[in-house]
């Protein structure tokens, strides 16, 4: 399988992962929408979020409310968005997104992450999550 969120789960291929448990490995976006903005993946491959089996759909919803309060914390955020289109990898996952201002998902703003800004917020969130997840 050529799926590069299954080589991230098996780190075969490195991201910038900010936390994980058994079943979801949670990393930065390259092309954010805002900073902060995360993917939170299940690590069982499947290609359409929807086709999850129930316990799972529950827990990747479940486990993104968790993510969220913390998101938002630490961005300063206004609300947290949440996106589910999975078009850019057959692979389930959901993208929460910190948002300041109305409409900030329908812009079309993503921007290709910088290496050093990657670095940066993968240290501070992932300092947050593992310390209020674990």
């Amino acid at each position: 399988m050529d799926c590069i969120f299954c080589k991230f789960v098996k780190n075969e291929m490195t991201c910038a992962k900010v936390w994980e448990d058994d079943k979801f490995i949670v990393f930065l976006d390259i092309m954010p929408i805002n900073p902060g903005h995360l993917l939170l993946v299940p690590k069982v491959h499947n290609e359409d979020v929807f086709n999850l089996d129930d316990t799972l759909y529950g827990e990747i919803f479940m486990t993104a409310k968790k993510l969220s309060s913390l998101l938002k914390d630490a961005t300063k955020a206004k609300r947290i968005g949440l996106i589910v289109e999975g078009f850019g990898v057959d692979h389930s996952h959901v993208h929460l997104v910190p948002l300041h201002n109305p409409h900030e998902l329908l812009s079309g703003k993503s921007q290709k992450a910088t290496e050093e800004y990657l670095k940066e917020m993968q240290i501070k969130l992932s300092e947050i999550f593992n310390k209020n997840l674990s």
